[in-house]
């Protein structure tokens, strides 16, 4: 029980420290990503997190709206032309991830441990 109080703790100290450490870029790539296509910013979707219990992950758009609906569906290529010239750049540099801070603060996933697979990857989980 110890562990987990710390390991929680951790998590809470540092989602923090990185909102605020990254707090510029939740104000500039949101910009970028409106000037270059219409829809929402931010892409969510389900996953699968402790004990099962399904959460919404949360990353900055980097395709085109409907993108599951275009192309490849769900699954996307090198060159894939769904993604933008803005999510280009921000996949490449991990920026697209920057959100998930919000997820570690609300407790739905952690820094430490496996990555959420998404609901559709394991099944029956």
């Amino acid at each position: 029980m110890f562990n987990k109080s710390l390991k929680r703790i951790f998590d809470l100290f540092f989602s923090i420290v990185g909102i605020i450490l990254f707090s510029p870029f939740f104000i500039i790539i949101p910009i970028l990503i409106k000037r270059e296509s219409d829809g929402p910013v931010l892409f969510k979707q389900d996953r699968i997190g402790i004990n099962g219990k399904i959460f919404s992950i949360y990353k900055f758009r980097s395709m085109v709206v409907n993108a599951e609906n275009i192309g490849g569906g769900l699954f996307n290529t090198a060159d894939d032309p769904r993604v933008t010239r803005v999510g280009n750049f921000l996949r490449n540099t991990s920026l697209d991830e920057i959100p998930q801070f919000l997820n570690i603060l609300k407790g739905d996933m952690s820094f430490v441990g496996p990555r959420p697979p998404v609901t559709y990857e394991l099944g029956d989980y």
